[in-house]
């Protein structure tokens, strides 16, 4: 099957799905065990493409758009596995939107440069660490936004649709911090191993970069979110701007980055 079609086949599937999933809609409110399985199907599409572009031979391609792409099918894989133990209703339409923007940008975004020495399994093993960790903070992020959106509709007498059949806010909150623990012990590992391979690849062990900058700054971001959480019982408002903050700045480490160069100064 050419790529073009199958690309054309994920972007659809994950637009319907969104749609089926819609905000107020019995599939978004109540899924079943057998709806939940949906978006599993354009994410294999989705990996398979990505797979092609990012690991081409011994080396490693990763462009803006492939980047982006590989964080939304993170993303979906996260929020699929999560969807199955938490509460987490009202938020797949979001998730998979934002994944078939990311085959999009794929699809029509040049290939990045290739790191030829990057073929080695731990190098690999450090970016889906680094992915992972955006995938975890973006899920974390669409949530926190869901969490603002509750307390603003909390003492409306109609919720809307988007609240609809949602949990205790306590609840929202505690899954929150539950998923930023575990971005935070990620990114942690990430930032750590990475100080390694920047010295195989720049030639020290710790280049003062635009990602260093960005990375550090993200990690002390969600360092102080948890810290507050166990130390002032921050929540609420105080729990989302941070968590928002960490999840921009961290987005600004890498894919951002990757858009200045690759799609303001047209440079690889």
């Amino acid at each position: 099957m050419p790529d073009a079609l199958l690309y054309l086949l994920s972007v659809a599937a994950y637009l319907g799905l969104s749609a089926y999933f819609r905000p107020g809609s019995a599939a978004c409110c109540h899924p079943s065990s057998l709806s939940r399985l949906f978006l599993f199907l354009p994410l294999a599409m989705h990996l398979y493409l990505l797979a092609e572009l990012v690991l081409p031979g011994a080396g490693l391609s990763l462009g803006f758009g492939t980047s982006l792409s590989a964080v939304a099918a993170l993303t979906v894989l996260f929020y699929g596995l999560a969807a199955w133990h938490y509460p987490l209703a009202g938020m797949q339409s979001f998730v998979l939107l934002f994944a078939a923007f990311g085959v999009l940008l794929q699809g029509m975004l040049p290939e990045g440069h290739v790191i030829t020495s990057a073929g080695s399994l731990m190098f690999r093993l450090h970016m889906l660490a680094a992915f992972a960790a955006y995938g975890l903070f973006t899920v974390a992020a669409l949530h926190a936004a869901l969490i603002s959106l509750a307390e603003k509709h909390l003492h409306k007498p109609v919720p809307s649709n988007v609240m609809t059949g949602l949990p205790p806010l306590l609840t929202l909150e505690k899954l929150l911090f539950r998923m930023v623990e575990l971005g935070f012990l990620i990114l942690t590992l990430t930032l750590l191993s990475g100080i390694f391979f920047s010295e195989q690849i720049y030639g020290r062990a710790f280049p003062l970069t635009h990602m260093t900058v960005f990375g550090i700054a993200s990690w002390a971001i969600y360092a102080a979110l948890l810290s507050g959480r166990r130390i002032y019982g921050w929540r609420g408002r105080t729990a989302i701007y941070w968590t928002l903050a960490g999840f921009v700045t961290l987005l600004l480490s890498y894919v951002g980055v990757k858009f200045v160069l690759e799609v303001v100064l047209g440079r690889a």
